[in-house]
This record gives C-alpha cells, sequence and structure tokens, in this order.
C-alpha cells in the first residue's frame, strides 16, 4: 500500500510541475460550449482531479461492497462461535443422575 502511495505522489507532482510550466492560453471546445484565453494549467488541473474523482467512484461503490460483505461475515462466525460454544457447553455438562 505504501508503495500506491508513492506512485499517486510522484504523479501528482509530475502532473503539478508539468501545470506550472505551461501557463499559455488556450481555448477549449466542447460541443456547444467555447472557453477562451483558458489557461493550459487550469486544463491539466481540472483533467487531473477530473479523472480521479471518475476512478474515486467506481472504487468507493466497491469499497462499500466489500466493508458489506465483511460485516455479514463477521457476524455469521459469531453466529458459529456461539453455536460452537454451546456445544461444547453441552458435550462437556454432566450425565444427569437417576
Amino acid at each position: 500500500m505504501g508503495l500506491g502511495y508513492v506512485v499517486v505522489a510522484v504523479i501528482a507532482a509530475s502532473v503539478t510541475i508539468f501545470a506550472l510550466q505551461n501557463t499559455d492560453p488556450a481555448t477549449v471546445r466542447f460541443l456547444f460550449w467555447r472557453l477562451e484565453r483558458v489557461p493550459i494549467a487550469a486544463l491539466v488541473i481540472v483533467s487531473f482531479v477530473a479523472g480521479l474523482l471518475i476512478a474515486a467512484v467506481p472504487l468507493g461503490i466497491k469499497l462499500g461492497i466489500w466493508r458489506s460483505r465483511a460485516r455479514a461475515r463477521e457476524v455469521r462466525v459469531a453466529m458459529l462461535e456461539a453455536a460452537v460454544a454451546e456445544r461444547d457447553r453441552q458435550a462437556l455438562r454432566p450425565p444427569p443422575q437417576k
């Protein structure tokens, strides 16, 4: 997991350096929109943040599913442990005297 943080930090630093070195204005066109004189740095940073958000949504959903499954399995383990403990108590109970 530590290596992942290092990779993300290196990529973020690279994007930041690239954005800071490229401050020339550019024209952005998308469908019906047209933005004039937008700094390339702003485009790069906005694109980077959008990419992070797009990646975070499915990962967040998957993480929620994994946590839900883990909670369900923890409940199941607790039930099984209680059943085994009860079985052990009954097996170790002395037989009734006649």
